[in-house]
């Protein structure tokens, strides 16, 4: 069960994933353990699966580290998120929810109901306005992450972005007040930068799409390398006999980064005449380039430090050196633990409710196992009879309460007889069967772990034919996602006849098929899932042949041994609740149009200059269908051989 004042920090970064166990020790913080699983070739390089790339080195990190049953944060990259910023009109502190919602619609460009999103206002004490943060990120977004996670264990109790992370590292580091010189914290990642800037008793973040990669990318052009060798001789930049070279070749980036930066500023200045900006602290790998802390320094007239070392997070023993050579790229993971602990002055979490529920539940199994244990032994005591040999306490004398006792519990085993409950009566399994969760719990990770497979694999299958120019992908589109809608599983663990009727489809039903009979003995699980392919009914015949069944029959089988599949091939594919909709049909009217986002930017030119992407909405689909599939994953694996 995990310790809740221990805590691992993770960065899944382009360049590496940082990870770090934190112990809060009576407000004292301590490195119980840490690991930078550097990516072979970071994830910019052209060409490379990013998916695949990342998936490698999760695997890599929990063979060498026990993850199992550990608190865990993650952040997401700044500019796979949202972060947007204004000032709310003088309202009621009760209002302030309803005001945020408002200024969510119009701030990220997105429905709501496709984003997971959080707030967090600041009250600065010169001014009256109360200024709000809001923090987003798309529902397809951190599903992807999380399905990472769960391929190799890992279910995170909380997700942040990554410059709100950086900042709370710092801001819990270096004691944040109201009275702080105003700070700029600049984070430059592989692909992007994460500006914060930290002043007054309140933040504002700004994500630039200029990091590593584009130095990388300058010394290809340069010196005519491939992108492996240029990002070699980057890393070693400082101990090459060329480093002149080197940085008159990447000289352009600085200016690039250099003008971002003081475009920040203005724009930030503008908004808030008073701010009155001092130094800036480096964070990132890509600080270590030489030149780069005199060039910003010049450039903009502020002091400029690179983080060395952590002033309140401390490690002991042989890794401690290790340790403190890496902080300048720990920042990320150590702010997210800062914030499970409630440390961290922003606490933004994005993590879906529905995953949250989950992991409360998994946490509350054991209590559930040992409860039912207690109730077993409980119940046993009521009924055991005790079989002393009273002969050996003769000679003692019996408290009245013992014979009160036995003389009531004969009378109600009079009376059980009487009623007649306690002849022919059948054991209750119920107790066992939850324990008998606990041994399985395993399996329900594998089970969604291979629903989030299929799903992939299923996007993969039409992606493909999209790019094969078959009649389904030009029906399907490029930009028409297939979307996960409901996952529902069902725990069958007893024989044909034992279980209630009347559940549809299910293989206890009087009445059910054969294939539903041959299993009807075996323990299962029952997997529905239901989703929206952007598809008319007419042509699902075909998706479902062509792309879906090969991938149920043949490889995700592949992938999973703790069960077998089993899906009847006449009926796994249901059509009861399937609704086919054409665009602006009178029962679910598809939208045109979304309105433009305003509030905080004077025109578009401005929030595509300070957003991290030109975000579009995705085009709606002319037919979206729902689909429902079912299939067993059967836990007697040597009763569930032969084809289905």
């Amino acid at each position: 069960m995990a310790s809740s004042n221990i805590c691992w920090g993770i960065e899944m970064g382009y360049g590496a994933i940082k990870a770090l166990k934190v112990e809060n020790d009576g407000g004292n913080l301590k490195v119980l353990d840490f690991a930078v699983i550097n990516h072979p070739r970071v994830l910019s390089t052209p060409e490379l699966d990013q998916n695949d790339a990342m998936r490698v080195a999760l695997g890599t990190l929990v063979s060498k580290h026990d993850l199992t049953n550990e608190r865990v944060s993650i952040s997401i990259p700044g500019h796979q998120s949202f972060a947007r910023f204004a000032t709310l009109p003088p309202v009621e502190p009760k209002k302030v929810p309803d005001i945020v919602k408002f200024e969510a619609v119009q701030q990220i460009p997105f429905p709501l109901e496709e984003v997971e999103w959080d707030y967090q206002t600041f009250v600065s004490p010169d001014s009256p306005d109360i200024e709000v943060g809001i923090f987003a990120v798309t529902r397809q977004k951190i599903a992807e992450q999380l399905a990472m996670l769960n391929d190799v264990g890992i279910t995170p109790e909380l997700a942040t972005l990554s410059p709100v992370a950086a900042y709370n590292a710092l801001a819990v580091d270096l004691g944040f007040t109201e009275d702080t010189p105003g700070t700029i914290i600049l984070d430059i990642g592989t692909v992007s930068t994460d500006m914060i800037i930290a002043e007054a008793g309140r933040v504002w973040v700004r994500t630039f799409p200029i990091g590593g990669h584009q130095f990388t990318e300058a010394l290809v052009s340069a010196f005519k390398l491939s992108y492996s060798k240029a990002e070699k001789l980057k890393r070693e930049s400082d101990q090459s006999k060329h480093a002149r070279h080197v940085f008159q070749a990447m000289r352009p980036v600085f200016s690039d980064i250099v003008g971002e930066i003081q475009r920040s500023i203005g724009f930030y200045q503008s908004v808030h005449a008073d701010a009155d900006l001092k130094r800036l602290i480096g964070l990132g790998s890509t600080f270590r380039l030489p030149g780069l802390r005199k060039y910003l320094k010049q450039q903009l007239q502020l002091d400029v430090y690179r983080l060395e070392q952590f002033k309140k997070l401390s490690m002991e023993g042989p890794r401690a050196g290790e340790f403190q050579a890496s902080s300048v790229n720990m920042a990320t993971a150590y702010g997210c633990a800062n914030q499970v602990f409630g440390k961290a002055p922003l606490l933004a979490n994005l993590m879906p409710v529905s995953v949250l529920k989950e992991a409360m539940w998994k946490r509350k199994v054991p209590y559930f196992a040992v409860g039912a244990g207690l109730a077993a032994a409980a119940a046993g005591a009521m009924f055991i009879r005790p079989l002393l040999d009273s002969t050996a306490f003769e000679g003692a004398q019996r408290p009245p309460v013992i014979g009160s006792v036995i003389s009531e519990a004969n009378l109600l085993a009079e009376r059980a007889t009487e009623a007649g409950v306690t002849s022919d009566a059948k054991v209750s399994m119920q107790a066992a069967e939850i324990v008998s969760l606990v041994d399985d719990r395993a399996l329900y990770s594998a089970v969604l772990a291979d629903t989030a497979s299929l799903m992939s694999m299923v996007k993969q299958g039409a992606a493909e034919q999209v790019q094969a120019g078959s009649p389904i992908g030009a029906q399907l589109g490029e930009n028409n996602p297939i979307q996960l809608v409901s996952l529902n599983t069902d725990f069958l663990n007893a024989p044909t006849g034992d279980r209630p009727s009347g559940r549809r489809g299910d293989p206890d039903t009087p009445g059910a098929g054969a294939f539903e009979q041959s299993i009807g003995n075996l323990r299962r699980v029952k997997v529905t899932a239901v989703f929206d392919i952007p598809l008319p009914n007419s042509t699902l015949g075909g998706f479902r042949d062509d792309i879906v069944e090969p991938i149920l029959r043949d490889k995700l089988p592949e992938i999973q041994s703790l069960y077998a599949i089993k899906y009847d091939p006449n009926a796994y594919w249901s059509t009861d609740e399937v609704t086919s909709i054409g665009r602006g049909s009178p029962r679910n009217p598809i939208p045109t149009s979304r309105p433009r986002p305003t509030g905080g930017f004077s025109d578009s030119s401005d929030l595509k200059s300070l957003a991290p992407f030109d975000f579009q909405p995705q085009p709606t689909p002319e037919y979206m269908t729902r689909v429902t599939m079912t299939w067993y994953a059967v836990l007697d694996l040597a009763n569930a051989q032969g084809d289905d």
